[in-house]
């Protein structure tokens, strides 16, 4: 594999070697001293977004969030970037997801007619007429624009001509459940599920609604199966490490509590997790140790691996 050093990176890309520290500081790509290709395209698209005033800590809030939602290990890589605004999308899947908000967004781009302006296009929409994809367009706008009642009942029209149009069922249950309305949007995520029973965000969004109703065995359920469907899905291990808690299986709780730190180690989110495991093996009695056959006895579980394993302490 042909590989590049840090001055092929600087004269190839034309950037200043400041840029690329900048770059690594922001953890938008690793500091390194060979580069791949693969590298060299991530940083082509780095210097494309820069160039577009899109700030370094939007670029890196919006691959973090893609991560946690898609499970992703580099959505700059895995994906293709879409400027949106001020901020980035990814296209994944033939779906354009804005990971900040958790929507699907329209992009008429990807679609036979050619279009001067890149607009939005839901996700997850076989067999839907144009006239569908339309009416949900609308609806997107109309939350955008803060119409909450309008969009809802635009959802409403969409799902009642299409009802596989897992997309609506989602965007429907959120704004149900923002004005609690837990009951009606426990029924729109479940619908989603059948819809399209790959839909990770879907068992995700049913888990959130189910922890509302009182129902941890269920919701447990639920966050078990997004993280079967997407194991990189971070938030579904906080959340599900939460639900353990509430249950009182702390140990149980541990486990995705280290899952969540080994996918997200910077941030207030990581900082809880870290102080709920400090506090769960003090409470319980327990160590992280390293496997016997590994030279370092114990190991920090900020940098811990799967092959951890709890110890009991005398």
């Amino acid at each position: 594999m042909t590989t590049y050093t840090r001055q092929d990176v600087l004269r190839i890309l034309q950037i200043s070697a400041h840029q690329l520290q900048g770059w690594e500081r922001a953890a938008l790509i690793p500091v390194l001293q060979a580069y791949t290709f693969q590298d060299l395209a991530q940083l082509r698209t780095l210097r494309a977004l820069r160039a577009e005033s899109v700030s370094a800590a939007s670029i890196r809030d919006s691959v973090m969030a893609m991560q946690a939602v898609a499970g992703m290990a580099n959505p700059l890589r895995e994906t293709r970037v879409v400027k949106t605004g001020t901020r980035i999308a990814f296209r994944h899947h033939g779906a354009l997801v804005d990971p900040i908000h958790r929507q699907l967004l329209f992009d008429f781009d990807s679609m036979p007619e050619p279009r001067s302006v890149a607009q939005r296009t839901p996700a997850r929409m076989p067999g839907s007429s144009q006239n569908v994809a339309n009416l949900f367009l609308s609806a997107v706008q109309a939350e955008e624009a803060g119409q909450k009642q309008k969009a809802v009942e635009i959802y409403e029209e969409i799902i009642a001509a299409d009802p596989n149009y897992a997309a609506a069922f989602i965007n429907l249950g959120t704004l149900c459940f923002h004005r609690r309305n837990f009951v009606r949007a426990e029924e729109l995520y479940r619908r989603a599920t059948v819809a399209d029973s790959s839909y990770v965000l879907a068992y995700f969004d049913l888990g959130n609604v189910l922890d509302e109703l009182g129902r941890p065995d269920e919701s447990i359920a639920a966050y078990t199966r997004a993280i079967q469907l997407s194991p990189r899905y971070a938030d579904a291990h906080y959340n599900l490490a939460l639900a353990y808690e509430r249950k009182g299986e702390p140990r149980r709780a541990l486990k995705h509590w280290q899952s969540y730190l080994r996918l997200d180690r910077t941030g207030p989110w990581a900082e809880h997790a870290e102080g709920r495991i400090t506090k769960l093996l003090k409470r319980e009695k327990l160590t992280l140790a390293a496997p016997t056959n590994s030279p370092a006895r114990a190991r920090s579980y900020v940098k811990g691996t799967a092959a951890l394993r709890l110890v009991e302490n005398d």
